[in-house]
């Protein structure tokens, strides 16, 4: 109901929330960790809300192939000076690369060295990943081996409370240096013999048994003691920390809070975010949950975060291209904002050469333009699409950003070292107004929540990249910034997408991936397809990565996907704890391959070896195929149907065998949705595509606004 069309915040009788609504009271019942909906929630439908705890999770490890590929990188390590043995492993590890279906571009041409960096990388990415083993349940509070997760998880993030962190606790009395093996996975760690990502996941794990050791009372001398630790007094930080954690999560009372609110009573207010970003402060839940105080966003530890992220982006591109880019498009979202405290907001501001000023009460109320001579880059030119919902709760904050992108278009300075200049007056010299030149900040329409992208590839309503791009672009080619407000400017949207280099988002905790909702291939894969389309180029795809703040990073979109899916998508022990949960539990599974498939759709950057194994896993698969016939049949008919359409649109190079199995059961699985129906006609394996060509009226109101672009592109 709060997505429904209308005015962001003050509704009037003509808003569909408040017709909805009307003199209703509404209570709903929301996870802690997303502030950006709830508040919507709260603005539009006066939403009294009753926060619940987040899910528990647990470090992904290795699985299947992946275990045998890791203990063969162990010997390989320990195997130094041994020139016959190494050269037996080198063939033994191509093999088990091949077998367990790893992305690791290698081959026996490749140094060996060489390939055992990389495969050390790639399976730290997984292992350094934490999992979901199921899901919350409101009311529950976590016990045993779930609390111990669930603490593990809120102490991983030490960026401002190191000695309270288990594991740093456990890595200093071990004498070794934690941030060395966050910053460098694939090297060797001497203390341990092996990679510093199996370190890391060792010393994680060792952490999680202190926790466990003080939640069944022990004392840190006992911890010492049984650990083989002599410094024990180093423990009584994290153990404080660990038992103030213990007893807040106990003072939770979902349920009691939703029986007194709907008996009329007070629901007490509480802060609202990721437990796993650190903030313990959201325990007890059962509270109405609010937001936070915009006005000190980016934060300066926020800020630190965000220069380090520009420098990374920067750094990844010059050595995938050998060069600076001009322009970047991104994706801004609220979680940015409510969950980072704007390190997305510093990156942007560090890559135009600015910096916030912060008041003597931390508020940001201004910014000041960095010297060139300081800079270690051109200034950056910008493309940023906003979401709807940071479009409506944070106008001030796109005003900070917009008021910099016009401060640093008017300096007189070379175009070479500023690219922000360079491209407004291009736009300029083609007569177009200096307001319009100047924006770079786009949404969608005023009162309204998508990029569009998401809902043409899940119906079907394309063909090819030239429909996902005028989709795109139709849908949010509205400019926001210092009174704008959603200003009609598809020409300069477009204009902007056609400069554009790379894209990119990031993410901030584990809680959320790039398989977790549709609005990320949409809106990422969206704006990708279009730069593309216009550009005739390729673009890049890139994704931030600041979970652990000593070791922000940047990968390519193509690593992430492959990192998101084998932590947690191919991982049993999520599959396990989704089945746990039966029909609901099925339908999770069905959204996030439904949402692979949208990234290979939008941006072609899924392996085909993905595609594979999904279809191996969920569908070829005897017992997962039982699961699904007794809890949620539709789920696998959905996501066979998707297997097929990527592979009918050509999106998916299929081993044969793998296809051929998919099909077969894809017939038993139409046979189910025949019996449960009775009678009818169904879609079946056939696919119906639909372009906006195809629909009357919308095509030539697209055409028209493309050929605007390139008439600008050609003057």
């Amino acid at each position: 109901m709060e997505f429904l069309p209308g005015k962001g915040t003050g509704m009037s009788e003509e808003c569909f929330p408040d017709i909805c609504n009307r003199d209703t009271p509404t209570l709903y019942v929301y996870n802690t960790d997303n502030p950006p909906e709830g508040t919507v929630a709260k603005r539009r439908c006066y939403a009294t809300l009753i926060g619940h705890m987040q899910t528990a999770a647990e470090a992904s490890g290795l699985y299947g192939g992946m275990i045998k590929l890791d203990s063969l990188l162990f010997q390989y390590d320990n195997a130094k000076g041994d020139r016959s043995r190494q050269h037996a492993l080198h063939h033994m590890i191509l093999d088990a690369i091949a077998e367990a279906k790893l992305p690791v571009d290698v081959d026996h041409e490749t140094p060996m060295d060489e390939m055992v960096r990389m495969c050390h990388e790639f399976l730290s990415g997984v292992r350094n990943s934490r999992v979901e083993t199921g899901m919350h349940i409101f009311g529950n509070i976590p016990e045993g081996k779930n609390r111990v997760d669930m603490i593990s998880s809120i102490l991983r993030y030490d960026r401002d409370d190191r000695d309270s962190s288990p594991r740093r606790a456990v890595a200093d009395m071990m004498g070794i240096d934690y941030e060395t093996l966050l910053s460098d996975p694939s090297g060797f760690c001497k203390e341990t013999g092996t990679s510093n990502g199996a370190a890391a996941e060792w010393i994680d794990g060792l952490g999680d048994n202190v926790i466990e050791m003080v939640l069944n009372g022990n004392t840190t001398e006992e911890i010492g003691e049984s650990l083989g630790f002599e410094a024990w007094n180093r423990l009584e930080a994290p153990a404080a920390r660990i038992a103030d954690i213990s007893y807040r999560m106990d003072g939770s009372d979902e349920m009691g809070a939703l029986e007194n609110a709907l008996a009329g009573g007070y629901t007490r207010p509480g802060p609202s975010g990721y437990m796993t970003r650190g903030r313990d402060d959201v325990l007890p839940t059962g509270r109405n949950f609010h937001a936070l105080d915009p006005k000190r966003v980016p934060t300066t530890s926020s800020w630190r975060v965000g220069e380090r992220l520009a420098d990374a982006l920067l750094d990844k591109f010059m050595e995938d291209e050998g060069r600076m880019p001009e322009s970047i498009a991104f994706q801004w979202m609220t979680s940015d904002v409510m969950a980072a405290d704007g390190e997305m907001l510093a990156e942007m501001m560090s890559l135009i050469g600015t910096e916030p000023v912060w008041g003597s009460d931390g508020h940001v109320s201004s910014f000041r333009v960095i010297d060139a001579g300081e800079l270690r880059h051109p200034r950056i030119d910008l493309t940023v699409r906003i979401s709807g919902i940071l479009r409506d709760t944070f106008p001030d904050r796109i005003d900070l950003l917009d008021s910099a992108i016009r401060t640093v278009a008017a300096l007189d300075e070379p175009p070479e070292m500023n690219f922000v200049r360079k491209h407004f007056l291009e736009d300029a010299a083609a007569g177009v107004p200096e307001d319009e030149a100047t924006a770079r900040i786009f949404s969608s329409r005023p009162g309204t929540y998508t990029s569009g992208v998401s809902l043409a590839i899940l119906s079907g309503a394309w063909k090819d990249e030239k429909d996902l791009a005028q989709i795109y672009i139709s849908v949010n080619g509205y400019a926001y910034g210092n009174g704008r407000d959603g200003r009609t400017s598809h020409e300069q949207f477009a204009s902007g997408l056609k400069k554009v280099e790379l894209t990119f988002n990031k993410m901030v905790s584990d809680e959320h991936d790039l398989l977790g909702c549709c609005c990320y291939y949409s809106n990422q894969g969206g704006m990708t397809a279009a730069s593309k389309h216009l550009s005739g180029k390729e673009v890049r795809a890139y994704f931030g990565d600041t979970r652990e703040a000593d070791a922000v990073g940047v990968r390519t979109l193509a690593d992430e996907l492959q990192r998101v899916v084998r932590s947690k998508l191919l991982n049993p022990k999520w599959i396990e704890g989704m089945k746990g949960h039966g029909y609901k539990g099925a339908a999770d599974m069905m959204k996030k391959i439904t949402r692979v498939y949208g990234w290979e759709a939008s941006t072609g950057e899924v392996d085909d070896r993905i595609f594979d194994d999904i279809a191996d896993t969920y569908v070829n698969e005897p017992e997962m195929k039982e699961f699904f016939q007794e809890n949620n049949p539709y789920a696998l008919e959905e996501i066979s149907r998707r297997l097929l359409e990527a592979e009918s649109r050509g999106l998916w190079d299929a081993d044969p065998e793998v296809l051929d199995r998919l099909r077969e059961s894809y017939l038993e699985v139409e046979s189910w949705m025949e019996d449960l129906a009775g009678s009818g006609e169904f879609q079946g394996g056939s696919v119906e595509m639909t372009s906006p060509s195809d629909i009357e009226g919308l095509g030539e109101n697209i055409e028209q606004i493309m050929e605007k672009v390139r008439r600008r592109i050609r003057e």
